[in-house]
């Protein structure tokens, strides 16, 4: 069992940030016409604790480098406002032996919105899912830093896939909203005992 984890290139190391999702491209910058957005604090409606924070600094650092807008932070006006929620986060078990669970999976749903500050028409609304796994010990507080871990590569996929998305509508629908039956808002199944 030890060859076969080794090869899987699992790690169980937690020091420092971790491993992080893509990430490696260049920054992307707005155009000077670009328009400024707000990304005010997520709502988080899932059972787990202070992930709002973290999504939302994860999301502004994204749409800083990568959406073609011009982020502002503070109280400063903007054309834009990004609203975001955390609808639910599911940690369903893998694999497991008759003893113990060996390997769990976190999915997050969050679901983002861009709507124009005056007249507060939305333009952009996604409903997006990220999941990690992550293996499982007889320590249940390393399975836990375990867990938080896989929770927050989670919310840094989402922020990235975010900040694309948004990016591409941009470029092809500037602050309007995208004409019906284009695909833009894209939306994923939400599981069932969760209502978006």
């Amino acid at each position: 069992m030890l060859i076969t984890t080794a090869a899987c290139g699992y790690q169980f190391r937690v020091a420092g940030q971790g491993p992080t999702i893509g990430g490696g491209g260049a920054p992307i910058t707005p155009k000077a016409d670009a328009p400024t957005l707000a990304i005010i604090n997520f709502q988080n409606r899932s059972t787990e604790p202070n992930l709002e924070t973290k999504y939302t600094a994860y999301t502004r650092q994204e749409f800083m480098t990568a959406s073609g807008a011009q982020v502002t932070t503070g109280s400063g006006p903007s054309d834009l406002i990004l609203k975001g929620q955390i609808i639910a986060v599911i940690v369903p078990t893998l694999t497991f032996t008759l003893q113990q669970t060996l390997e769990s999976r976190v999915t997050v749903y969050v679901n983002a919105t861009i709507e124009k500050t005056g007249t507060k028409q939305v333009i952009w609304n996604q409903l997006v899912t990220a999941s990690m796994e992550f293996f499982v010990t007889n320590d249940l507080q390393f399975n836990r830093v375990l867990q938080t871990r896989a929770l927050e590569q989670a919310g840094r996929f989402v922020a990235q896939d975010l900040a694309t998305r948004f990016l591409y509508h941009l470029e092809s629908y500037g602050t309007a909203p995208a004409p019906a039956g284009t695909g833009s808002s894209v939306t994923v199944p939400i599981p069932s005992g969760f209502t978006q």
